[in-house]
């Protein structure tokens, strides 16, 4: 598909994607996107009459709105563009992974599938960005990470390895980044709090912190023994 479609249309695009996931739904409502957008709820349904206009958005009255094969196809590349440009930012420009979100948005709209595929290539192909989000192939494929669970899920004094950040913001990486806490950090469940769902951990280097339930929903890991 040769459509030319504009920034704004190719990030409604990536948000009702990344919202589908998160929520495994098939269909999202028009509230979700402006939210997620941080826009009104007009503008998205006009926006999503054009996208469904061009068959690349499917939308039902009172149910919401899901994409076609060919909307899905486009999100899936403009996020292998974005995650591609954030691992290129943080491995070789050596940018801080906190750092590199809002510089990939703008890179991620550059529409050169030989660039894209020229950069995959001088990475090395890596299948995980800098925050451990899987990183499409040039076909649209997702590898995944083994085992991965919840942080939430991890049982008192289970052994495990950070393998993914739930969230880019800015924030939260930095709170991490200060209490050493990165993809391929080896921590131990010390102590669970029933009381506010917060997880005591120690860290691989004896370190011990609290880790706010708000923390800990963003963080995945994989059981280590």
């Amino acid at each position: 598909m040769n459509l030319q479609l504009s920034q704004s249309e190719e990030n409604y695009l990536k948000s009702i994607y990344n919202l589908l996931s998160i929520n495994e739904s098939s269909q999202i409502n028009t509230n979700l996107i402006a939210k997620d957008l941080a826009t009104k709820a007009s503008s998205v349904s006009e926006m999503i009459k054009k996208l469904s206009d061009k068959k690349l958005v499917d939308y039902q009255k009172y149910k919401g709105s899901s994409l076609t094969e060919s909307g899905q196809k486009i999100a899936v590349q403009i996020i292998r563009k974005h995650r591609l440009w954030e691992t290129f930012l943080v491995d070789k420009l050596n940018f801080k992974w906190n750092e590199v979100h809002e510089i990939a948005e703008q890179l991620e709209h550059i529409n050169s599938p030989l660039l894209t595929n020229r950069l995959s290539s001088f990475l090395n192909h890596p299948k995980f960005d800098p925050h451990g989000d899987p990183i499409p192939d040039e076909n649209g494929v997702f590898p995944k990470h083994k085992s991965e669970i919840k942080l939430s899920d991890i049982l008192l004094h289970q052994k495990a390895m950070v393998v993914k950040i739930g969230s880019d913001h800015p924030d939260l990486l930095l709170f991490l980044t200060k209490n050493n806490i990165g993809i391929h950090t080896q921590i131990r469940c010390a102590e669970k709090n029933e009381f506010d769902d917060s997880i005591t951990i120690e860290i691989e280097n004896c370190q011990s912190i609290n880790l706010s339930k708000k923390v800990i929903k963003n963080i995945y890991v994989k059981i280590i023994k």
